[in-house]
């Protein structure tokens, strides 16, 4: 269902490719525009076989955004369009998100690569698979061989916590890259293509299917301070294997770590 419906929503956006202008006046509401039709896709799809489930969408209302989702219950997680400053800008790298989460956890997800017709989607317990083909992570285990990526907010002041850290990992590891999906990020560890990725300005839906595909694929997961993720302020570490996140971990506390 999660595939479906992110194809369904993607087809929306195409519609939209290329028909807004990034440096006209107000582009935020032609964009806003094609992420409505996207989730209504979205949702008209989940609904046809699940009427009953709830729905937590990007678009929805500031104050259904910030509810806790039912123990019990399902609730799908959508973004109908994460990378948005590259879809505006017709850049390659935006992607259709959509993850299940039943019990407080993402228990299924689906990303979904329009232009490339690439297709992540995982379940707990089945792995984590690209168009159908089982993908598991590099075994990347040092930082200086590890191409990272990261995101963080568009308008950080200088000298702040986050370039701190995006400098500290630059000078560490092979290279950095801050691409701007993080639904793509999550899986692209999971597929050996990333070996880590740290995100401290995220939200729910940019990430629950991603976790899932992660883990799915043996990614290690974990809070960017050592807490457990809280997924609905989500700053984390995903790492390729246990070695490298222990010393991209490292490397991220000791760029903020004052000077003895």
């Amino acid at each position: 269902m999660g595939e479906r419906a992110a194809r369904r929503g993607a087809t929306e956006l195409l519609k939209w490719r290329r028909k807004i202008t990034p440096r006209e006046k107000g582009p935020r509401d032609l964009v806003t525009e094609a992420d409505l039709a996207s989730q209504e896709a979205i949702y008209r799809e989940i609904r046809t076989s699940f009427p009953h489930h709830e729905l937590l969408g990007e678009e929805d209302p500031v104050d259904m955004q910030d509810r806790r989702v039912a123990l019990d219950g399902y609730c799908w997680i959508i973004d109908p369009l994460d990378g948005t400053t590259n879809f505006v800008h017709d850049l390659p790298n935006f992607s259709v998100s959509i993850g299940l989460m039943h019990a407080g956890a993402v228990i299924a997800g689906a990303v979904y690569d329009p232009l490339l017709d690439e297709m992540f989607s995982a379940g707990t317990g089945l792995g984590a698979k690209l168009n159908g083909d089982v993908i598991r992570c590099s075994n990347c285990s040092n930082l200086e061989q590890a191409l990272i990526a990261s995101s963080f907010g568009t308008n950080v002041p200088r000298g702040s916590v986050e370039v701190a850290r995006f400098i500290e990992v630059l000078h560490t590891s092979q290279a950095v890259r801050r691409l701007g999906s993080a639904a793509l990020n999550l899986s692209y560890v999971a597929a050996g293509r990333l070996d880590g990725y740290w995100a401290t300005n995220v939200k729910i839906w940019d990430i629950a299917a991603g976790f899932v595909i992660a883990s799915e694929a043996g990614v290690t997961i974990s809070g960017l301070e050592d807490a457990e993720v809280d997924l609905y302020h989500p700053r984390f570490v995903a790492s390729a294997t246990p070695t490298l996140h222990e010393e991209l971990k490292k490397t991220l506390k000791d760029a903020v770590r004052p000077a003895s």
